[in-house]
């Protein structure tokens, strides 16, 4: 299967259920782990990529993202740079890999846009512009994991 459009991106991690779609999510923040130094946001990420993970695990994991993104907004104010804005990005990211879902929801889309988010800000901060360089490497990613699936 060969992705180059956000369309076909969005419709396959939705025909993908809840806990393949996790997985999915946490390679798409892993790309951009290294924007945030928050360790919270890294425990709640190796937490949600593995496999048997229980539902009293997810909910510690679900709260230790949602305190570092809270924390997180709380630093990027008016006169915040570009980087602690790519770090709020990651955390919301991984808030997403970790939040409780049902059938329907696409939380791996929503990861996907948030890292996009964070590298398009390190982006900036390292003026480059805005271009979006990590939708490719995300198609990469998911392409590569659904061809392993198959086989």
């Amino acid at each position: 299967m060969s992705i180059n459009h956000d369309k076909e991106f969005k419709l396959a991690l939705a025909s993908l259920p809840v806990k393949r779609q996790r997985q999915i999510a946490v390679a798409f923040c892993r790309r951009v782990l290294d924007l945030c130094h928050d360790v919270r946001v890294k425990s709640a990420l190796e937490s949600a990529g593995r496999a048997d993970i229980t539902e009293a695990e997810l909910l510690l994991a679900a709260h230790a993202a949602q305190a570092a993104r809270v924390d997180s907004f709380a630093q990027c104010g008016s006169d915040a740079g570009w980087t602690a804005q790519a770090g709020h990005f990651v955390a919301k990211a991984a808030q997403a890999c970790v939040r409780s879902a049902t059938a329907g929801d696409n939380i791996a889309w929503d990861a996907a846009m948030q890292a996009r988010l964070a590298r398009t800000c390190q982006t900036v901060a390292d003026g480059l512009g805005t271009e979006n360089t990590e939708a490719p490497e995300q198609y990469r990613i998911l392409e590569t994991l659904l061809r392993f699936e198959e086989t």
